[in-house]
């Protein structure tokens, strides 16, 4: 077992009960991650996500920090790349297993909500009663985009681990759907929901997407 599966293994531990039915899902869980098309969205980009869900839930005021804990295992648990439903496939996933695990509605519903969130990275409108709601979508969303605000280095080898996942497309379209893509991300006011994500790692990752947008539309790429 490999030093991230360790890690995911304690997360698991912390956030589920230990039982049978629990580890054979966390073994099927590990056994998608490990699917051999991902390049990037593998076991050691859950186990960025879920370690950033804990770090930043020092900070910010989680609501259920075993649901956010548990829709970071599943958020992309169905991924193929030339699919268009991975998110809500993953949010149906989580609710039939969780489910045979014994969590009720009302969680499975917000552990699924945040699993669909991951789709377009957009927190949902906070009201006076929904503000752990939104709190925790806003937590597992910065997690998932903290690689943006990667070292240079680091961000390389995410969005080479992205195309190659991506293979199957041309140059021309790469270039085009992911022009799109980075300049949506750099319209938006804040790319990170949460006060920590931003002081973490807006800077860098506006940087960052700014840099990649530049070398899609230089004369060397290829």
């Amino acid at each position: 077992m490999s030093a991230d599966e360790h890690e995911l293994r304690a997360a698991w531990s912390r956030c589920v009960e230990d039982s049978h039915d629990a580890w054979v899902l966390f073994d099927s869980l590990i056994s998608r991650h490990r699917e051999a098309h991902r390049h990037y969205h593998g076991v050691r980009h859950v186990t960025w996500v879920v370690r950033h869900v804990e770090e930043l839930a020092v900070a910010e005021p989680v609501g259920d920090i075993a649901a956010v804990v548990v829709a970071a295992f599943f958020h992309d648990a169905v991924y193929d790349p030339t699919a268009t439903d991975n998110e809500a496939a993953s949010a149906r996933l989580a609710d039939r297993e969780l489910a045979v695990l014994g969590w009720d509605d009302v969680r499975r519903e917000r552990v699924a909500a945040m699993v669909e969130a991951t789709a377009m990275h957009d927190v949902p409108t906070e009201t006076a009663t929904e503000t752990a709601i939104a709190t925790d979508t806003a937590v597992l969303l910065d997690a998932d985009l903290a690689v943006l605000g990667s070292d240079p280095a680091g961000y390389q080898a995410y969005v080479a681990g992205v195309r190659s996942e991506y293979a199957h497309v041309s140059s021309d379209d790469w270039r085009t759907g992911r022009t799109q893509v980075l300049r949506s991300f750099l319209d938006r006011p804040a790319l990170f929901a949460t006060p920590t994500g931003r002081d973490r790692w807006e800077a860098r990752a506006r940087a960052n997407l700014a840099a990649e947008v530049a070398s899609l539309s230089g004369p060397t790429y290829r």
